[in-house]
């Protein structure tokens, strides 16, 4: 097949792939047009892998192997495992989106993250060995992108594989903070090591055992980085480490020369970096400040039932009902336990209950508020709750006052009055001013701190009221109650 005709079709099918990179990104904006925007990214990929499975047929050798030659060159091995790798990561990505659950959205988001980074280490793996076995040097602009994508790469495939673990709670990777003997010491060599051996390979030199260095060294600092983060911090580090994935796979683009991998590694990259820093500056803390050691010492720990600023005020099934019934305002304030519970359509029901009856209901959203950036909007989303009705915390933080009833299911460290205060692990942190409100009910299932590992002081504040149960269970309980006044 004549490739000059062929060559500026699929270069201009990877160009429509990038443009409905960059639309679907600007439709991931708002909620109502997320999906939307998701589909039309997924599409311009799917033209681009069409496009470039086309290219690689009608190359010379592939079509000369078409008419029944057997040219040198053709490697059939390469196709099965293409074909074969599409069928299973497709199959089981299509299995894994139909069957995960939205509590274990945030895990699966990081494993995402470890698949991308890992596969975007082996690419320039791969190369990089093609050029140690042939005894050459490569470009400048390749040999740099190379070594960057192996870092980058395998930084991120371990650390989100231990940021994954800690979200599951799985015993080798807890939520709290893990320090690394000589931590920062440990992080100084590794960091100079890399250095080190990346300068030798790009003065012109080819060193198989150096890249290998390099690859380990990466593979061990992404596991001192993450190790030591807390479960608080992990909305931002799934971010960066997304932020990371675009990275990896821009250096690969530019290893293949793929235009393709290139814009659509910058916009992961770039959007991800942003939203890093969003998500930090809602916690009033530094990405670097976060990477030197995460706070919290893990969720579920059991607080007392009193505390320096008062006791707990126990609310019953009735009462609470009462006071969200005869409101004119309720802001409801989801956390991780209405997501644990997956009690998005419990609250969904109560709401809409509540507005019969005349009650203006918001939801409030706090930026870091459960496992992963977004992850309320997406749960509540998928409950199909109105978007114009959640609400991000500048917006309704000074509509607290004026609120009746604050609704708290699950939320904890993204409340806790302390932040106001010095001496806190949350200190400075900028919160839902829920305690502004005239009355608070908490649904909770205990005491049990949050992931900063400290006592919410909202709990004991004379306005509060807790309900202690599972949020779906009382939720469904409070929907009884109101249909009975």
């Amino acid at each position: 097949m004549d490739l000059s005709f062929l060559e500026p079709l699929v270069y201009l099918a990877w160009l429509l792939g990038a443009v409905a990179f960059v639309l679907g990104l600007i439709r991931m904006n708002s909620p109502a047009t997320a999906r939307n925007g998701n589909l039309l990214s997924a599409g311009g990929m799917l033209v681009a892998v069409v496009a470039t499975a086309i290219l690689l047929l009608a190359r010379p050798e592939n079509a000369a192997t078409a008419a029944g030659e057997a040219p040198e060159g053709f490697n059939a091995v390469g196709w099965i495992v293409i074909v074969a790798g599409i069928a299973l990561g497709g199959g089981l990505g299509l299995y894994t989106a139909r069957t995960v659950k939205m509590t274990a959205m945030p895990q699966l988001v990081s494993l995402f993250n470890a698949v991308g980074g890992g596969a975007a280490a082996l690419i320039a793996i791969d190369d990089y060995l093609k050029f140690s076995g042939a005894g050459t040097v490569p470009g400048l602009q390749v040999n740099v992108a190379t070594v960057l994508d192996i870092v980058i790469g395998s930084i991120t495939f371990t650390g989100s594989l231990i940021a994954s673990g800690k979200l599951m709670g799985l015993r080798i990777t807890p939520s709290r903070p893990v320090m690394v003997p000589g931590g920062q010491l440990v992080t100084m060599a590794l960091a100079a090591i890399t250095v080190v051996a990346a300068a030798y390979l790009w003065i012109g030199n080819v060193s198989l055992p150096v890249m290998l260095v390099i690859l380990a060294v990466a593979l061990i600092f992404g596991c001192t980085m993450t190790l030591p983060i807390g479960g608080a911090d992990m909305p931002v580090v799934i971010s960066l480490l997304n932020s990371f994935t675009g990275t990896a796979v821009a250096m690969a683009g530019f290893v293949l020369g793929n235009p393709v991998l290139i814009i659509a590694g910058a916009l992961v990259g770039a959007s991800g970096a942003i939203l890093t820093k969003l998500m930090a500056d809602a916690m009033n803390r530094s990405v670097i400040n976060i990477m030197v050691g995460g706070f919290g010492g893990g969720e579920g720990t059991q607080g007392a039932a009193t505390g320096a600023f008062g006791s707990v005020r126990e609310l019953g099934l009735d009462d609470a009902a009462i006071q969200l019934a005869y409101a004119s305002s309720v802001i409801v304030v989801p956390g991780y336990g209405l997501a644990v519970a997956q009690a998005q359509h419990a609250v969904r029901e109560l709401a809409e209950l509540l507005e019969a009856r005349g009650v203006d209901v918001k939801y409030a959203i706090h930026p870091v508020a459960g496992r992963m950036p977004g992850h309320m909007n997406v749960l509540l989303a998928e409950a199909n709750i109105p978007y114009p009705q959640l609400r991000e915390m500048e917006d309704i933080n000074p509509e607290f006052d004026r609120c009746d009833v604050a609704l708290v299911i699950g939320a904890n460290d993204v409340t806790n009055p302390a932040a106001r205060r010095p001496g806190s692990p949350v200190s400075g942190m900028p919160i839902l001013d829920v305690d502004h409100a005239k009355n608070v009910i908490v649904i909770k299932r205990s005491m049990g701190r949050g992931y900063a590992g400290i006592d919410n002081e909202l709990y004991t504040n004379l306005r509060t009221g807790m309900l202690f149960a599972d949020a779906k269970q009382g939720l469904t309980d409070l929907v009884a109650a109101v249909k009975a006044l």
